[in-house]
């Protein structure tokens, strides 16, 4: 990790600043650590930004790391770490949410060895989390492809009067004999069944 963005809003840049604060300003630690800084002042500078950077520095108040988090990894995929001080974390433990999205946290009192440590690690949580909104997609995937399957092989098992397991193998079969993934098989078996229901509802009550 080399290229960083620190990102500012309207609350925490305010021009100009003064000598004595430039030294304690993330792009000033994180240049004189060195790396490769830029600063982005807007959510149209970030957005660009981030393209080229290897992670983004928050130097925005606790409150606001999550929509900007989201905002960013729309864009890349890269670690978004927070740049803590008493200006951005000046509010009550009840503005943090539990879900959000930070992969690490640098301040001003950090020394050289440090920041890259904790930018190492950081990255290494980033990767991690991707991996866990992955797996947990795919999960998801998989209990609405089962919801799905479940569904049509009650069907099969009422309208042709076979046991659930006969239902299964009897949808198995027809996937195959379709090329199809099962699933699909039994989205389509769903729906067709729920269409004939409501329209022979609707002819009763009519």
């Amino acid at each position: 990790m080399h290229s960083l963005l620190v990102i500012y809003n309207s609350k925490t840049k305010t021009e100009p600043i003064a000598d004595s604060l430039q030294c304690i300003s993330p792009e000033f630690i994180l240049r004189s650590s060195g790396y490769l800084v830029d600063v982005s002042y807007s959510e149209k500078e970030a957005l660009t930004g981030i393209k080229e950077a290897d992670a983004s520095i928050l130097h925005v108040p606790v409150s606001e790391i999550k929509e900007w988090g989201s905002l960013l990894m729309k864009q890349k995929t890269a670690p978004v770490i927070w740049w803590c001080t008493d200006e951005t974390a000046n509010l009550s433990l009840a503005a943090c949410e539990d879900h959000i999205m930070v992969d690490g946290i640098l301040g001003p009192s950090m020394q050289p060895q440090e920041i890259h440590w904790s930018l190492h690690f950081s990255a290494k949580q980033c990767f991690e989390r991707q991996q866990w909104l992955k797996e947990r997609e795919q999960l998801l995937s998989k209990i609405e492809e089962r919801k799905w399957i479940d569904m049509a092989k009650g069907i099969l098992s009422k309208v042709k009067n076979i046991s659930e397991s006969e239902a299964y193998d009897l949808l198995r079969k027809q996937a195959m004999n379709e090329r199809k993934r099962m699933v699909d098989v039994a989205t389509s078996i769903v729906k067709v069944y729920q269409l004939l229901q409501d329209q022979t509802q609707g002819g009763s009550k009519s």
